[in-house]
């Protein structure tokens, strides 16, 4: 099978005899970096690799011959629509815009479960991770990079509670890159900290059996904290304990890269700030690989202030060192990157790195004016680690809040996360292996009693499923109404008879994005684009993002969905918008007033990730701004989570509800109501609903106090409940 550049992509080819394919070929590979002052259209260029067999070359390449030189880096198109057939067509696109790097964005759900999920329709919250996604996925990239004529690594997520058994999975299946950072799920997850650190030793060990390129997660402190700067000192301190730890597991530090991002964005000094961040952390790691990202943590939906951030990001790249420049777009808060925008980003690295390339040779560092600084982080971060030894080690530090504190180091202000050494997930559940403990597999990590005579482990039963691939038991989707081969079969006549619709996700999505400029404040200019899209017959029309050009006189409105009409703005009806308290009023409340809450998503729904974000910080949920919660899980019982509300003393109850069919939701939330009301607390707890298909309107009906639907984050919650409480408490 091969593709045809004139030819969509076949995916039910790819998906036939799925089970018997192997991967063309295992572990990481780099670009290959081409001689000094090589030419290309005359033009002479220092920092780049060889050429694409097939490609689309950046919009001003038509003035320059066509020319399409790639950068010596690695670049990084991070995909996840949450159906791997769609993700397929996505990585073809990027790779011919010069993607070689193929990551797959995961969620919250991975974390926390215990063991492979095979059967399911679209993995754990949209990433591939069953064995069929993970073939189906590589098969494609095996075609694909045939057809640009470079490698393309593909990358997902080895950690959470099952990331040893993920591990051995991605090593079978032939996935070259991987995040794995056991502080990652130690601060961000809330896995338990032993639990963590005993499982990343297994799984870095698989990893680097498979010649698999390890990504780390320090860089989340900074997205995480309230002030990102000042945890400089701790991102040294957690890309060092990470990379020591994967060398004594096994790991080559040439197969170790550092999750590195600038902190900072403008209107701070970011260059400055950032700069000197980056020359430190080169310059104590540089026997490892970088991996460079955008920051993220500023930007919202607007493309283009995310495009600027991204471009300065990508210079300090240049100026400085990197072998992977990751992507990341707008989309990255909805974790569902758009078509267009996963290209764009994969363009706007590709023109910085070649637009500035041999850069470094024209310009330069005063080091004389950053020595002192940089000499200053340096020390900030060995007394940081002086610290945690002092204080006992790693877990001790952990549990007294050390990390992803906001003062700046040796400033503590008692705000960082902390996490129990004996408690949260997977808690208690690390055995000590026996003296005569056997497991008859290679590439073990630790203590392996082999049995005299055998020099490999896994001798003793003809070879593991690492050595012999056709032991692997491959088990299909399960799901009869939601798989593959529906979701295909849906849009087959329509392709059969050569009918389009336009799409920014899925298959024949319908979806369109538009934009324009409205003469009148935000608010006005919100109403009258949705206005104009109602009367072009658009359905579902959503803004995706407002730029305020002056207060009275204009705003710039993007849509998902240039109209030659006007709208009367006194016959538009304005919805009001509910008043947010900022994150320092709320934080300065619960400090004074500590609130618990108990959530759950409740009846027979198992939808976990949307409340997972009301709640973790990782997210910017409800935790982050001092509020404190039992989280009891989905498929929750009605009673069972009054129980709780009643035994914890809670606030308030968070329920969640996906499912709507049969109006299930509006039964639960009445049924939430009334039980509250039989056990006598019902005036003494807030009651909250959250769901795709929930309003505002329809939760009170129903009994709530509050109903969030779409769109809702951890602030807009906490607000609600601070301002509730401080009526009620007055």
């Amino acid at each position: 099978m091969r593709l045809d550049k004139e030819k969509k992509i076949n995916v039910d080819e790819i998906l036939t005899n799925l089970k018997d394919y192997r991967p063309k070929r295992k572990g990481w590979t780099w670009r290959k970096k081409l001689d000094d002052n090589t030419k290309i259209g005359g033009y002479e260029f220092k920092n780049i690799a060889e050429n694409l067999k097939e490609s689309i070359p950046l919009p001003p390449a038509k003035f320059f011959g066509n020319i399409d030189p790639q950068p010596q880096e690695i670049i990084t198109s991070e995909i996840a629509s949450g159906r791997f057939e769609d993700d397929i067509r996505r990585m073809r696109m990027a790779a011919w815009h010069g993607a070689d790097h193929i990551m797959v964005i995961r969620t919250l759900g991975q974390s926390h479960f215990d063991g492979l999920i095979e059967g399911s329709p679209e993995g754990i919250g949209g990433i591939p991770i069953t064995r069929k996604q993970l073939k189906a996925t590589r098969k494609a990239l095996d075609l694909i990079e045939e057809e640009v004529g470079r490698p393309i690594n593909f990358h997902s997520y080895v950690s959470g509670i099952a990331g040893p058994e993920v591990a051995v999975l991605f090593a079978e299946e032939g996935v070259n890159g991987a995040h794995q950072d056991p502080q990652y799920n130690v601060l961000y997850r809330g896995v338990n900290p032993i639990r963590s650190f005993v499982d990343a030793a297994v799984a870095k060990k698989i990893m680097a059996s498979a010649d698999i390129l390890q990504i780390d997660g320090a860089h989340n402190a900074n997205a995480s904290s309230k002030v990102a700067w000042k945890v400089m000192p701790e991102l040294l301190v957690q890309h060092a304990i990470n990379s020591l730890f994967s060398v004594k597991a096994g790991m080559r530090k040439d197969m170790i890269a550092l999750s590195t991002v600038p902190p900072m964005t403008a209107p701070s000094p970011e260059f400055k700030l950032n700069f000197v961040y980056a020359l430190t952390l080169r310059d104590l790691f540089k026997e490892y690989k970088f991996r460079a990202q955008m920051n993220t943590r500023y930007i919202e939906s607007d493309l283009f202030d995310a495009t600027r951030i991204h471009v300065l990001d990508t210079v300090l790249s240049r100026l400085t060192k990197a072998d992977i420049q990751s992507t990341i777009t707008p989309d990255e808060g909805r974790n569902v990157p758009w078509h267009i925008n996963s290209i764009r980003g994969v363009e706007t690295a590709k023109h910085t790195l070649v637009a500035l390339d041999g850069i470094k040779e024209l310009v330069g560092p005063k080091m004389e004016n950053l020595n002192e600084p940089i000499k200053d982080m340096k020390i900030r971060a060995i007394l940081y680690m002086q610290d945690i030894l002092e204080n006992g080690g790693y877990f001790e530090a952990v549990e007294k809040g050390f990390f992803v504190d906001s003062g700046f180091f040796p400033e503590r202000v008692g705000d960082g996360i902390a996490r129990k050494k004996n408690g949260e997930l997977g808690a208690n559940t690390v055995v000590k292996r026996e003296k005569d403990y056997f497991a008859p597999v290679c590439n073990h990590f630790g203590y392996n009693h082999i049995p005299e005579g055998i020099s490999n482990a896994c001798d003793v039963i003809g070879g593991c499923t690492l050595d012999d691939p056709d032991k692997i038991q491959y088990i299909d989707e399960l799901d009869e109404t939601d798989n593959v081969s529906v979701r295909m079969s849906a849009n087959k006549e329509t392709e059969e008879k050569g009918m389009l619709k336009p799409e920014v996700e899925w298959k024949n999505d319908g979806l369109i994005q538009i934009d324009m400029t409205i003469p009148d404040n935000p608010d006005v200019a919100e109403a009258a684009a949705l206005e104009i899209c109602n009367r072009m017959g658009l359905e579902e029309a959503t803004v995706i993002s407002k730029t305020v050009l002056h207060p009275a006189e204009g705003s710039y409105i993007e849509l998902k969905a240039k109209v030659p009409f006007f709208v009367d703005r006194n016959t538009l009806k304005i919805p009001e918008k509910p008043e947010i308290l900022s994150a320092e009023e709320i934080t300065e409340y619960t400090h004074e007033h500590p609130i618990h809450v108990v959530a759950g998503t409740v009846g027979n729904d198992e939808h976990s990730v949307g409340m997972r974000e009301i709640l973790d910080i990782k997210h910017g949920g409800i935790e982050k701004f001092g509020l404190s919660y039992t989280y009891l899980g989905t498929s929750v019982p009605i009673e069972k989570l009054i129980d709780a509300a009643i035994e914890t003393g809670a606030d308030a109850i968070l329920s969640s509800m996906i499912i709507t069919h049969n109006d299930v939701h509006l039964k639960g939330m009445k049924q939430i109501d009334q039980l509250c009301q039989e056990k006598g607390i019902r005036d003494k707890v807030i009651l909250v609903a959250g769901g795709t298909q929930i309003t505002n309107e329809i939760a009170v009906d129903c009994g709530m106090d509050a109903g969030f639907g779409r769109g809702t984050h951890g602030i807009d919650v906490a607000s609600f409940l601070v301002k509730t409480l401080k009526q009620k408490r007055k």
